[in-house]
């Protein structure tokens, strides 16, 4: 007998509602009252916990709302003696989860409220208890997986890739910084592609996650409902086995990090971004122009933010990484390039940002080092 399915109803919508959704960054339309309800759907069976990311049409982005349901249900899982793993996944094909609602924690700002510290301040705490928990999260991570996205499943002991899988952190293109506790696992992965990923926002493709270490297995998307029906039969006990069963490494995969991984560690294993600049510049290669061209678009004062964080977070535990993005992302939210670039991306679409200060140069070591001596406590 299939368990029933739970439709979880506390609503809280302190972001302000938008509309546009994009790839990136999501935002959506007003939901109602029975769509909010709706927004995060648990399956209960004795040997799993099935939690759905359920905005299709937003591309499964966070909102207050949902983090407020998942925190309890994660945590209520986390404390219970339940021999259970827990499978989150997104509903639809096209996304596991695109990122945060970013366009409404710009409204936020906009409109003077206090919204975008209560969103990141317990955005935070979710990631953090998903980090600790001693019980097995599987992430199924199909379809666009960014942001917020990366924030509810890097931190899990399991994360599934498949061929449809596109990861990203783009936050640098709006101003912002790679946050969700990328202050913590970006630095820990090898061959300096943490530094690599944070800076310029490339997208790692289905099996390059698993090479990557942002992923632990790959499965086709084809066969993710048997693997599901497998775990929740087995639960906690049986999910290493489940997911060495049906990991493959796909034929014929051709790796970008692979085939440019002497590159990548290279350029990126610097401490100050206008060294990678230079080492972009020096390598005369067309993989290297590309990535100069990026970078020479995006926020002078997120690359600077970025490459701080690489720097100092290897030796931070996961709550002092968050705490200390708690206090960035009031930081940034506050400087002018988050509001432009929000705005030049994902609300007027000029794609003309007119960054402040607009170059490397002019952003001091001084402000970067100041905006790094502080720290946010996360929520009780």
């Amino acid at each position: 007998v299939r368990p029933a399915l739970i439709r979880l109803s506390k609503i809280h919508q302190h972001l302000l509602p938008v509309s546009q959704p994009s790839l990136f960054f999501s935002s959506t339309s007003s939901p109602s009252s029975n769509s909010s309800q709706n927004e995060v759907l648990v399956d209960k069976s004795p040997n799993a916990l099935i939690v759905t990311l359920n905005r299709p049409s937003a591309l499964n982005s966070l909102n207050l709302n949902m983090i407020r349901l998942l925190y309890p249900i994660i945590k209520n899982w986390s404390e219970s003696s339940d021999d259970d793993v827990l499978i989150l996944k997104g509903a639809g094909t096209k996304a596991f989860c695109a990122g945060g609602d970013v366009v409404s924690i710009y409204n936020s700002k906009k409109n003077g409220t206090s919204d975008r510290q209560i969103f990141f301040r317990e955005e935070y705490r979710l990631n953090h208890l998903i980090g600790t928990s001693k019980k097995p999260q599987v992430s199924l991570l199909n379809g666009i997986t960014m942001g917020g996205g990366v924030g509810v499943s890097v931190h899990g002991k399991y994360r599934v890739a498949t061929d449809t899988t596109l990861f990203a952190m783009p936050e640098t293109s709006i101003g912002f910084f790679p946050d969700v506790g990328g202050t913590y696992f970006l630095p820990r992965l090898k061959g300096n592609l943490g530094l690599f990923l944070a800076l310029t926002g490339a997208r790692l493709k289905g099996f390059d996650n698993v090479i990557a270490g942002i992923a632990t297995h790959y499965v086709p998307q084809s066969d993710l409902p048997e693997l599901e029906a497998h775990l929740t039969k087995g639960g906690a006990k049986k999910v290493e086995e489940v997911l060495s069963r049906f990991h493959k490494v796909p034929e014929g995969h051709v790796s970008e990090i692979q085939t440019h991984g002497e590159e990548i560690a290279r350029v990126f294993g610097k401490k100050r971004v206008e060294e990678v600049v230079a080492a972009l510049e020096a390598e005369s290669s067309e993989w290297a122009a590309g990535h100069l061209a990026t970078l020479k678009k995006v926020s002078p004062t997120s690359l600077k933010v970025s490459q701080q964080q690489i720097n100092v977070g290897s030796s931070l535990s996961l709550r002092d990484a968050l705490e200390l993005e708690a206090a960035l992302s009031d930081a940034l939210t506050d400087l002018p390039d988050f509001s432009e670039g929000v705005r030049a991306l994902l609300v007027d679409k000029d794609k003309k940002p007119k960054w402040q200060p607009p170059t490397l140069q002019e952003v001091s070591d001084e402000m970067i080092a100041d905006l790094f001596t502080r720290k946010t406590a996360l929520p009780q």
